[in-house]
């Protein structure tokens, strides 16, 4: 079983695009979409979702206001103002808000001072529902994917979940491949993506922002022993910066394993909610399909 991770250095640069085709060209293998944050790949794999868990990615203070004395004891602790005091009724219904003392459930980060400090044990922490992560059917395999919820945090331990699940199925029904489709950028999720898998597959374009930021991830993905791989898409839109990643390449002792030109018809197959593998022949289908080629050597 070989795991496959497409990443980027931002976002927007294609590599979901990629991951789809991939994902239609492979046999044997199931696709793990990593980009919780802004998952996206399920729009062109229309997946059958056959499991729904939820995602609890952390904790958050609760305050039971009969027990609470109004000490302010947690008020003074907390370095985040997620509490204050308020003596205007606001809503009755809630523990949370209302007369006395409040947390705020968006500035709170879950430390548990407030708890620890408490003379009465009025605060408790009580694990958030931050997400949820699925695995579903499609087409053309197995496929697990995961949303995270609107401001909410741990997507790198969301990103390990997804994964450790899809590894879960490759290996009990002997699969070949695990395609991840990562996370951008090079923070958090993209360490959880990349983490223990055999090659990274960076998506890049012909600018020189997206040199700069497939260099980093690149750093990123060395620093933890990653073989790396880069692809150029819409290369053919700025052919002297083309050069330019070409010469980065070759300095950098990194595989150019291929360049995508600029095609209309993905425009078209995304439109349609299709991979470009799909839609009838273009140049950027059959060079996709001489990377996915040179990738299994």
């Amino acid at each position: 079983m070989k795991q496959i991770v497409i990443i980027s250095g931002k976002g927007g640069t294609g590599k979901t695009v990629i991951t789809a085709a991939f994902a239609a060209l492979a046999k044997n293998k199931v696709m793990a979409d990593c980009d919780v944050d802004a998952a996206d790949l399920h729009l062109l794999l229309h997946p059958d979702i056959k499991q729904r868990q939820e995602f609890k990615g952390g904790k958050a203070a609760i305050i039971d206001k009969e027990k609470c004395t109004k000490c302010e004891k947690c008020i003074e602790v907390c370095r985040f103002s997620a509490i204050s005091k308020n003596n205007d009724e606001i809503n009755p219904h809630t523990k949370n808000f209302g007369v006395g003392i409040n947390i705020n459930p968006i500035s709170c980060e879950g430390c548990a001072v407030c708890s620890y400090i408490c003379p009465v044990g009025a605060i408790q922490m009580k694990e958030n529902i931050s997400g949820e992560w699925f695995i579903s059917d499609t087409k053309y395999g197995p496929m697990v994917h995961a949303k995270l919820g609107i401001a909410e945090e741990n997507s790198g331990k969301l990103v390990t979940l997804v994964r450790k699940k899809a590894k879960e199925i490759a290996e009990r029904q002997n699969l070949d491949w695990v395609i991840v489709d990562g996370a951008p950028g090079i923070g958090c999720p993209v360490i959880a993506s990349i983490s223990g898998i055999d090659c990274a597959l960076v998506v890049t374009e012909p600018t020189l922002s997206g040199l700069h930021d497939a260099d980093r991830v690149i750093g990123v993905a060395k620093h933890f022993g990653i073989l790396v791989k880069l692809v150029v898409n819409k290369y053919d839109l700025n052919m002297e910066m083309t050069k330019n990643i070409e010469k980065y390449c070759k300095d950098n002792n990194i595989q150019l394993i291929g360049k995508v030109s600029f095609d209309e018809s993905i425009v078209k197959a995304l439109v349609e909610g299709k991979t470009i593998i799909e839609y009838p022949d273009g140049k950027a289908k059959k060079e996709i399909i001489k990377i996915w080629n040179e990738l299994q050597k």
